[in-house]
């Protein structure tokens, strides 16, 4: 009556259940569902414009978090930047800022932190990691050998090298 209360569908491709804990990084695509724990940055892929990310009640990040799209209901100990929309549910906790372009904050959710409105998002998504240098290709130059301590090198016994063993006979 209020309001439009039908809702886009939200297509998962990636989930973290209630019993994993993820250390590191977390780069992803389409749409991500946490129920786990994350002590590392969530950052939506740089091609990746319409990637929602959801954080159950149960779920937590200790990190940073990146994405477009966001439906909060858990607990992020971070900064976050919602580049689209920031939708936060009853049970949503942020402990840093919350940088949003739209935000829909439900009654009892919790921002300890600062709300700051902005157009202007600072760089969306994590930087692509350095490439590996080229392998060696077949022509090129084999590599120079690393020079060698005379010194450590012990003398040869009895004369020069080792003896050749006689023949019987």
């Amino acid at each position: 009556m209020w309001g439009n209360n039908k809702r886009k569908k939200i297509t998962i491709n990636s989930l973290i259940g209630p019993g994993t804990e993820i250390r590191g990084n977390v780069v992803f695509s389409g749409g991500l569902h946490i129920d786990g724990k994350i002590e590392g940055n969530v950052f939506a892929a740089e091609d990746a414009t319409t990637a929602i990310l959801t954080l159950s009640e149960q779920g937590s990040i200790k990190g940073e978090v990146r994405v477009p799209h966001l439906i909060l209901n858990g607990i992020v100990v971070g900064n976050v930047y919602a580049s689209e929309k920031a939708e936060l549910e009853v049970n949503a906790r942020i402990n840093g800022n919350l940088y949003y372009n739209l935000i829909e904050m439900a009654m009892g959710a919790e921002v300890n932190g600062n709300l700051i409105r902005t157009t202007d998002m600072p760089p969306m998504f994590v930087e692509t990691p350095p490439t590996r240098p080229p392998l060696a290709k077949e022509n090129s130059k084999p590599p120079r050998p690393l020079p060698v301590d005379k010194a450590a090198i012990p003398p040869a016994t009895e004369g020069k090298g080792i003896k050749e063993p006689k023949p019987k006979g």
